[in-house]
């Protein structure tokens, strides 16, 4: 038995749609499914969790929306030790590009369907968990102005989510500051000027594909972290068309670091996001659980570092 979260109203209602096209397969293919409507992301994991403690025989869970979707449901999933299947809906999809997962509805689902997990790590902070990046600073700042803007609406219903992250980039740098930021990795601080961000990564990218830590392996027990320090407003501009290719990575404005454990704290306040969504103000803190979720990926079948083989929910 698999159990659908539909979040009917992400990527501009591309969930809903999504779920009427998955649905059907279910039906054609007589797959035994639930399906699950969430009402908020404040409420979803409770939901999840009422859910899945119904019935002993889940397969796994299928997220239907985006990325702050499966943000809200990720500590159920870990507590009841249910894999994790993503059928994308949302305006950035970055969990789905960071296992692999095809962008179609009926692609997604067949891998869904294959019973092939790979161990994935979270990110554990003091605002619960996250899988793709925690991010702070001017990113960060970004993500807040378009979620509560206009235009992500209207790019989400011509399906173009990245040109929303793009127009936000343009607003954010008209008031943005930048700032100093101490960064302790593993125990070892550093001490950056001018420090526009700080992103703590699991996954490769996010905001819709920038490639923020291309390095990153979602397996591997370890952080990925982008400082971006020291530069001018021009200079910033510059870099982020290079990110989407993640070419950033060797310019002297921008240091990568790497460990288990990760503290950041700016000299201002300035806004926190994990998978999208508000976790409040930095300073933060966060540390890697290795293995802490099962995701069903094509990368598990094709041997990727933290591959699992056949999974079966935990109970």
């Amino acid at each position: 038995m698999y159990l659908l979260i539909i979040n009917a109203r992400s990527g501009g209602g591309a969930g809903l749609r999504t779920w009427h096209t998955v649905e059907a397969l279910l039906k054609a293919r007589a797959t035994p499914h639930e399906a699950l409507f969430t009402q908020s992301a404040e409420s979803a994991e409770n939901q999840v969790l009422h859910a899945l403690a119904r019935r002993d025989d889940w397969r796994a869970a299928i997220v239907i929306g985006g990325d702050g979707t499966i943000h809200s449901v990720l500590g159920a999933l870990r507590r009841r030790g249910v894999p994790l299947g993503v059928i994308p809906a949302g305006s950035g999809n970055d969990t789905a590009r960071g296992f692999s997962i095809p962008l179609t509805p009926e692609a997604a689902l067949d891998i869904a369907l294959q019973d092939r997990c790979l161990e994935a790590d979270l990110l554990s902070g003091a605002d619960g968990l996250t899988l793709t990046a925690v991010a702070s600073g001017f990113d960060a700042q970004v993500a807040v102005n378009v979620n509560n803007s206009r235009y992500k609406r209207l790019c989400n219903a011509i399906g173009a989510g990245r040109l929303a992250y793009i127009i936000g980039i343009l607003h954010t740098l008209i008031t943005f500051k930048s700032c100093r930021v101490s960064v302790t990795c593993d125990g070892k601080e550093q001490t950056f000027d001018r420090a526009w961000l700080v992103s703590v990564c699991n996954l490769p990218s996010y905001g819709g594909g920038l490639l923020i830590c291309p390095q990153a392996e979602p397996g591997d027990g370890l952080l990925d972290v982008c400082v971006v320090h020291g530069i001018s407003r021009g200079q910033l501009l510059r870099l982020f068309p290079t990110v989407v290719k993640g070419k950033h990575v060797a310019l002297p404005y921008v240091t990568m670091l790497r460990g288990r454990s990760v503290a950041v704290h700016f000299a201002q306040p300035r806004h926190a996001i994990g998978d999208g969504e508000a976790l409040g103000t930095a300073p933060l803190a966060v540390r890697c659980e290795p293995g802490a979720l099962r995701v069903l990926s094509p990368l598990a079948a094709a041997g990727a570092q933290g591959a699992a083989g056949s999974c079966h929910a935990s109970g």
